[in-house]
């Protein structure tokens, strides 16, 4: 199997996929139109990603891609439309950067407390300006609001613990109990959960539903003097609102920005990011050894499953709830063409497969086949699968009463 890694991995990851009889290939500067060439060149069954886009047009190149995994957690930079419409499957590594992405963006809420990053450039230019920076407010006793309870989200929590903070959330799936449990407490909503902070941090995935979630509404309920953190994705914060709340006195520590440059360097001339009222880092949140390898090991584990057993871990394109309007169980003979047989005669009668599997007695050649269906199905199909000797019986339920 062929694997084309268009970012970095570490070494080692390299090692362990070519000695499970793996072709790698790691271009990692590939993107845009040369991307799209060595699609068409080399054609694998595996692409590998981490900043890199995915377009439509990539899909199309490699008739024979079958996966693409993103190296990180979101997928927003891989078109999941023409993934699924082109029957490849998308998989990413949730959870194996949280630690680093939490570690930032507490250092982020200590660095903006205690204003680090300006005591160094004072000391640097030969400053010294003690009664500048003696009036942080600390953190312990202050009260951190976490905006999406995920895996970063979560670890966060046991760091601003450690720091004596208090705790609130607001999550879509966050419960009461649940709160009650790690002994944090609950927001109705974001404006509520933004009117009682000293510190809000940003952990929420980019999707439709979170798009421009932190607008005005939000961040017009923070506290003058309050901290606003994002080190999830730009988008998910209307950047007019941002600038209104750094304008009053907000002071924000950003890892993303909607206007950063798209290779690993060169020129940046965000206005947000020059803000007096911000400190900026260069999108490193999950960027840390650790992390990386965590994530590397991650993705040899994906590919090599695939490889092995065709199955796709942590895949985010499948279809969660299917059309399929019935159950069909066919128990049968184990022997070639059978399924074929049983595949036929749903054609015929224009039944369409959702779901398939079949499963193999131990000790006899024997069979069940249980297929979720959609379509006309009837007395009339079933006893024409009957039909069929090495048949031993077929049954068929309306999908809710099986449930």
């Amino acid at each position: 199997m062929k694997v084309l890694i268009a970012d970095h991995l570490p070494a080692h990851a390299i090692d362990r996929l070519t000695s499970h009889d793996i072709s790698v290939e790691i271009e990692s500067s590939l993107k845009g139109d040369t991307l799209e060439a060595r699609l068409t060149e080399l054609d694998p069954a595996v692409l590998v990603v981490r900043s890199t886009k995915v377009e439509a047009r990539h899909i199309a190149a490699s008739p024979g891609l079958s996966l693409v995994v993103r190296a990180g957690a979101g997928v927003n930079t891989i078109d999941m439309n023409a993934c699924s419409e082109g029957g490849v499957f998308v998989a990413n590594c949730p959870g194996k950067n949280a630690v680093a992405v939490a570690e930032l963006a507490m250092g982020l809420i200590v660095a903006l407390d205690r204003r680090i990053p300006d005591c160094v450039i004072d000391l640097r230019a030969g400053q010294w300006d003690k009664g500048r920076y003696v009036n942080a407010s600390g953190l312990a006793g202050r009260t951190l609001g976490i905006l999406g309870l995920g895996d970063i989200g979560r670890e966060l929590v046991v760091r601003a613990t450690a720091f004596g903070m208090r705790i609130v959330a607001w999550s879509p799936s966050l419960t009461d109990d649940r709160a009650a449990r790690m002994g944090i407490r609950r927001a109705e909503t974001p404006q509520q959960l933004a009117a009682c902070v000293d510190v809000l941090s940003v952990h929420v995935a980019l999707n439709s539903n979170t798009r421009g979630l932190i607008d005005d509404s939000v961040l017009s309920q923070l506290a003058d003097d309050a901290l606003f953190i994002n080190t999830a994705r730009a988008e998910v914060v209307d950047t007019d609102a941002l600038y209104k709340a750094l304008d009053r006195g907000v002071r924000a520590g950003l890892d993303v920005f909607d206007d950063e440059p798209s290779a690993k360097k060169g020129e940046f001339h965000s206005a947000i990011g020059k803000h007096p009222n911000v400190y900026g880092t260069h999108h490193i949140g999950a960027s840390t050894n650790q992390a990386q390898d965590a994530v590397a090991a991650e993705v040899c584990r994906i590919i090599e499953r695939f490889k092995d057993f065709g199955t796709v871990d942590n895949c985010v394109n499948i279809r969660r709830q299917t059309v399929a309007d019935h159950v069909l169980v066919v128990r049968h003979r184990d022997r070639v063409g059978v399924l074929a047989s049983v595949l036929s005669t749903l054609r015929a009668a224009n039944i369409n497969v959702q779901e398939m599997e079949n499963t193999i007695f131990a000790g006899a050649p024997a069979a069940s086949a249980r297929i979720l269906v959609s379509g006309p199905m009837n007395a009339n199909v079933v006893a024409a699968l009957r039909i069929d000797k090495d048949i031993l019986n077929v049954s068929s339920v309306p999908l809710q009463e099986s449930r």
